[in-house]
């Protein structure tokens, strides 16, 4: 390509007029051929795993829930700040060591190298500053009294070269920008310093200047030390929180650990490549230092012209020194912040493994007193039901406590466990008032089922096998349940047999006052049967109810044992007196102008049929006797 030789030739062009300049003797020593001490790939990775790790203050927040690791986060967001822009620090020391080496690299024989082409710009400054010192003595001279025309012609003069300087030193900048992005090597310094510069800007925390060193000074952050919580504190927390909380506060505290793991052994990754690549700038230190020391003895026996070498050559090693301390001190500093990092990481770690070990005490005892709370309920469950079966001898009893035992053992239980994983006695009492009158509101009906179960198997209640009536049904009782009960229909005229159907009843009939449950006395099956007999006229209707009576009891005498016992057995259990005898009776009344005989006897239910034929029989023929 004839892009070099062009900017060459432009080159010397532009410094053809100012030959018989000199340059000043202060100009900037040459760069060494050799200087940076990372690659531009090193140090973006290096950039790459610090800014990895600093993202990892995210973690350490969601898990500082206590005051103590809030400390702890303060302490580590702080020096986590410090090695980011240290970070930033020696990326960018090593990229002007880049530069300076891409620099190096092109021969200062040519004249479109970065490094001739930088000469070239020092000659022109030193020739402008030259003019301009010029330029200021002349005005001097023309107010001392010189000739203003000679004075006013070299000032004319020596301003067209001032301009001609600049015109100069422009065309050079534009070529030096052209240069460096033509350059690969400075292209690639340049893309590193763009890249230094974008992570920087990422950063908000870092007060990092644009195109400026970040001046982070040694701060020393001692660590923290982690307030750990007492004894009393982890008490109050356990009578306080349920075992539903205890349980979740461990396994949260678990994951709490090993997230301080992981970050500690990411800070330690970091610690151990800064380490990696601290060696060459100390040995790099090292060797200036001793080179610096040959230098001097060799200055001691040296001419003129060999001081001057010498001096250039010193220039060059303590920038190199500077350049290469720059590097060092941040990463002798990110050792020391990374160490005390670790620590309270540490020291958050045992903190937070005691609070670990204190959870799972608290919740294991939590767990051992409900086991044994829970052990004795079912115990005593255990001692009531063998209670029931040894002295309760009757079924429907035994049956009613075995209930009653079930329900009492397993709201218990219930109760035990509610308040167990309740975080707060009054919390749990809230909640189970809110249920309990959802639960009313919800299920009203079989609530009072429920109590009205407890009301039919009372002392006078009934039980499978008693015949009842509710309302116009009558039917034997088969089954008796928590909400509800069936009956078994039975035939309410002629002989009591059933009718095929089974009927539900809900046991809230007992609330109603409509309802109408009737029922024979536990043990009892007497009832009293009444009909009406319309009487055909006679004389003497005393005789006649005389005969009705002879004829009635003569039926029932075959049944009077029976009913005297069940008699008997109604005034034992209900102790009442208004029980009369079982004896038939016999009551004549007038209705519509004729006589009628309201007869009143007893009947066995299981013989009731049969009974009411019979006397139904004795009856008429009584009357047909008295008619003839």
């Amino acid at each position: 390509m004839r892009l070099p030789w062009i900017i060459g030739t432009i080159a010397a062009f532009s410094l053809c007029g100012g030959a018989g300049v000199a340059a000043p003797t202060d100009a900037a020593p040459a760069p060494p051929s050799r200087a940076s001490v990372l690659t531009a790939e090193q140090v973006i990775q290096i950039l790459d795993e610090t800014v990895d790790w600093y993202r990892t203050l995210g973690t350490q927040q969601q898990n500082a829930t206590q005051p103590s690791d809030l400390l702890i986060l303060f302490a580590n967001r702080q020096m986590a700040d410090q090695v980011v822009s240290l970070a930033i620090e020696l990326a960018r020391a090593n990229a002007e060591l880049l530069s300076s080496e891409a620099s190096a690299g092109e021969s200062a024989s040519d004249a479109s190298s970065p490094q001739s082409l930088s000469q070239q710009q020092s000659q022109l400054d030193a020739q402008r500053a030259s003019i301009e010192a010029e330029i200021a003595g002349l005005k001097e001279s023309r107010s001392t009294g010189k000739s203003k025309q000679d004075v006013s012609a070299k000032l004319t003069e020596l301003q067209g070269e001032l301009a001609m300087l600049a015109a100069r030193r422009n065309l050079l900048d534009t070529m030096t920008a052209f240069t460096d992005q033509n350059s690969p090597k400075q292209a690639s310094v340049n893309a590193l310093k763009a890249h230094i510069d974008a992570i920087a800007a990422t950063l908000p925390t870092l007060s990092v200047a644009s195109g400026s060193t970040a001046a982070s000074s040694a701060v020393q952050t001692s660590a923290v030390p982690t307030a750990a919580p007492s004894g009393n504190e982890m008490k109050a927390a356990a009578t306080r929180s349920g075992i539903w909380d205890l349980g979740v506060t461990a396994v949260n505290l678990h994951r709490k650990i090993k997230s301080i793991e992981v970050v500690d052994q990411r800070t330690d990754l970091l610690a151990k490549t800064f380490l990696g690549v601290s060696d060459l700038p100390l040995k790099l230190l090292k060797k200036y230092s001793a080179r610096g020391d040959t230098l001097a003895a060799e200055a001691d026996q040296a001419n003129g012209a060999t001081l001057v070498a010498l001096r250039a050559e010193f220039d060059t090693l303590a920038w190199l020194f500077k350049q290469t301390s720059a590097i060092l001190l941040p990463l002798s500093k990110e050792q020391v912040l990374l160490a005390q990092y670790r620590h309270n990481l540490d020291s958050w770690r045992e903190a937070t493994q005691r609070q670990y070990y204190e959870g799972l005490r608290t919740l294991g005892i939590r767990l051992g007193i409900l086991a044994g709370i829970l052990t004795a309920v079912f115990v005593l469950a255990e001692v009531w039901r063998r209670a029931v079966v040894r002295y309760a001898h009757e079924a429907r009893r035994r049956y009613q406590l075995l209930l009653i035992r079930k329900i009492v053992m397993w709201a218990a239980v219930i109760a035990i466990v509610g308040l167990s994983f309740a975080t707060e006695i009054s919390t749990f009492a809230t909640f189970a008032g809110l249920l309990t009158a959802g639960v009313a509101v919800a299920m009203q009906s079989v609530l009072v089922s429920m109590v009205g179960y407890f009301f039919l198997i009372g002392k006078y209640g009934i039980r499978v096998g008693d015949r009842i009536q509710i309302g116009t049904v009558v039917g034997e009782v088969i089954d008796i349940g928590l909400v509800r009960m069936h009956l078994m229909e039975l035939h309410s005229d002629g002989p009591l047999g059933p009718t095929g159907r089974v009927v539900a009843f809900a046991n809230l009939i007992v609330f109603q006052a409509s309802g109408g449950l009737f029922k024979q006395i536990p043990g009892v099956n007497l009832t009293w049967h009444e009909t009406t007999v319309a009487l055909p006229g006679v004389s003497d209707y005393s005789v006649l109810k005389a005969r009705l009576l002879t004829t009635i009891s003569g039926v029932i005498d075959e049944y009077r044992d029976e009913f005297v016992r069940q008699a008997n057995a109604i005034k034992k259990s209900t102790a009442s007196i208004s029980v009369n005898d079982t004896l038939p009776q016999v009551q004549m009344r007038l209705v519509g102008g004729r006589m009628e005989a309201l007869i009143r006897y007893p009947v066995n239910l299981k013989h009731a049929a049969e009974i009411d034929e019979r006397v139904s029989e004795a009856v008429l023929k009584a009357l047909a006797a008295e008619s003839k």
